[in-house]
């Protein structure tokens, strides 16, 4: 099989990354890799669903990432997964012998160890340059559902249409479940029984780089995870906060200790994101180093900073992504920087342990088993966004009053950077925006 033709099976199959921002996976295969890495680094805390599926469904996972590996003439496939995940492991040695490109690589229970840039290097030894995409160094990196969702289109013809998503906090039975795309996420969370808060916050995505949602909210290919919080969790708070507030409090409260930028995991990298020089910047108002405003596009927005590292409890990434927004609204683009600085030699020390993580943000007693429960739930209406990807939206391709069946195309890829979204249950069309499908099952 040539690369142009798997590319093609994968952009018809609908797959997006579905571990971060939903990247098309046909996009990410290249004759340049010549490392493919599958990512079982679980960055959230709290989230157990790719060390679970890969547990399950280890052999097929693994035939999909071979076939990957030899279509495009990567030297090695290498599967970096968290030591701790004893179980999925040994189901992984139990059959990576029929793979001879592929090894596994143990990483330490740290965050965020699911992030490309920190896998890559811990993996591989190989810096990503500030701004740079993997595959200039040789590498592609592919989620465990994302090459999941590529083997189950390849052996049996099925597209995406549903999503793995773990429910966890205030629930009576954490759970993980099998949901059609579209389901609302107050009838995810009902999978996992009552509610045990009488406010409940839905989280979506995790606790460090996560969202708040509406009960309403239609599941995506990129939803992971629904942690529901009480309304007073200090996470809520946090996030419920004023930008101009949290900017008074750097002015007033900001000692420059320099923590943020110590434990940055991308400044460790060689990047040049230093949230110190950004806080003394912004919260004085002072634009005369336009390089401490223009290097915030490099953060990834882990969180770690204002999460973790800061004493002062104040809000580093927040402000940080107010301002990178605000920059590329104005259509300032990132800095071109070829090459990254010397990792630290104090990286190795400086790791967040993700135990003491959830600690620090009043998780432990959440994190509790989360069984997976791999059969589709039934469900009576969904509405199917077109644009659950990077890229350009998909363009409905169906009307309203249509019978569909589930697995049929009803928004097809459209030019440039794109896949098609298919209905995912059987029903009829009740309804079309420009935004998403909503069906109603008959």
């Amino acid at each position: 099989m040539t690369i142009q033709e798997l590319s093609e099976i994968i952009k018809s199959s609908g797959t997006v990354g579905a571990g971060g921002a939903g990247f098309p996976t046909y996009a990410k295969l290249s004759d340049k890799a010549e490392v493919i890495l599958l990512n079982c680094a679980e960055c959230e805390p709290l989230l157990k669903l790719h060390r679970q599926l890969l547990k399950l469904h280890a052999d097929e996972i693994l035939a999909a990432f071979s076939l990957i590996a030899e279509t495009v003439g990567a030297g090695e496939g290498i599967i970096g997964i968290k030591s701790e995940y004893r179980e999925t492991i040994e189901a992984l040695q139990g059959v990576i012998g029929r793979y001879p490109k592929l090894r596994i690589h143990e990483l330490k229970s740290a965050y965020p160890m699911g992030d490309e840039v920190v896998l890559i290097y811990e993996a591989t030894g190989k810096q990503i340059r500030p701004g740079g995409l993997p595959i200039e160094a040789g590498v592609a990196v592919f989620n465990v559902e994302t090459v999941y969702n590529v083997s189950r289109y390849l052996n049996r013809g099925t597209p995406v249409t549903d999503k793995l998503v773990s429910v966890v906090g205030e629930v009576e039975h954490p759970v993980t479940v099998r949901v059609p795309l579209g389901t609302p996420l107050e009838e995810v969370a009902a999978q996992a029984g009552r509610i045990t808060t009488a406010h409940p916050v839905y989280l979506v995505g995790g606790p460090m780089m996560g969202r708040m949602g509406k009960s309403t909210d239609p599941v995506t290919k990129t939803t992971n995870a629904i942690l529901i919080l009480p309304s007073e969790h200090t996470l809520i708070q946090r996030m419920s906060a004023k930008i101009s507030i949290d900017l008074k409090r750097a002015a007033s409260v900001c000692c420059q200790c320099q923590m943020c930028t110590d434990l940055c995991p991308r400044h460790l990298l060689g990047h040049p994101i230093e949230p110190h020089k950004f806080m003394r910047s912004a919260a004085n108002q002072d634009f005369q180093n336009t390089e401490v405003f223009l290097n915030t596009f490099f953060c990834s927005s882990c969180g770690t900073c204002e999460l973790y590292s800061c004493p002062q409890g104040l809000s580093p990434r927040t402000l940080i992504t107010a301002y990178k927004n605000g920059l590329r609204a104005k259509g300032v683009r990132a800095p071109r920087i070829e090459e990254a600085a010397a990792v630290s030699g104090a990286r190795s020390f400086r790791r967040v342990p993700e135990e003491r993580l959830e600690a620090r943000l009043g998780l432990t007693k959440y994190n509790k088993p989360a069984p997976l429960d791999d059969t589709v739930i039934p469900v009576r209406k969904v509405t199917v966004r077109m644009s659950q990807h990077i890229g350009a939206p998909a363009v409905p391709c169906v009307a309203e009053g249509d019978f569909v069946r589930c697995g049929q195309v009803i928004g097809a890829a459209a030019e440039g950077l794109s896949v098609p979204v298919h209905a995912s249950i059987d029903g009829r069309v009740l309804k079309i925006t420009g935004q998403a499908v909503e069906i109603q099952a008959q």
